[in-house]
């Protein structure tokens, strides 16, 4: 989507400190982090929100993604947490479904 803050990062056009990226997925650091370790991690393919999709394959394949981010990529061994926004209600402030990692710490609930 020409309008959508993510595909704009995910196609270069806004600049991002990505922490990787495959054919499907891309992870870059949160300009406002909320721990030490802020990385979101979002489908190529625009989603608005978790409730839009209706791709089963796809949700497997971003959690997937997610795990080997947070173990492989950020070594977070400690632990991490995850978090997925919905809907503006839900805090979700991107209409491009993403899921947050947070770790570096230990994270109160």
């Amino acid at each position: 989507m020409s309008d959508c803050l993510f595909c704009k990062i995910i196609a270069g056009d806004i600049p991002s400190d990505k922490v990787y990226e495959d054919d499907d997925v891309y992870a870059f650091r949160d300009i406002h982090p909320k721990a030490p370790t802020h990385v979101l991690v979002i489908p190529k393919q625009h989603v608005a929100t978790l409730s839009d999709c209706d791709n089963p394959a796809l949700l497997g394949l971003l959690m997937n993604r997610v795990r080997t981010i947070a173990d492989d990529v950020l070594n977070l061994a400690a632990g991490y947490r995850i978090v997925i926004n919905v809907r503006a209600g839900g805090g979700q402030e991107v209409f491009h479904l993403h899921v947050h990692i947070l770790g570096g710490k230990k994270l109160p609930f």
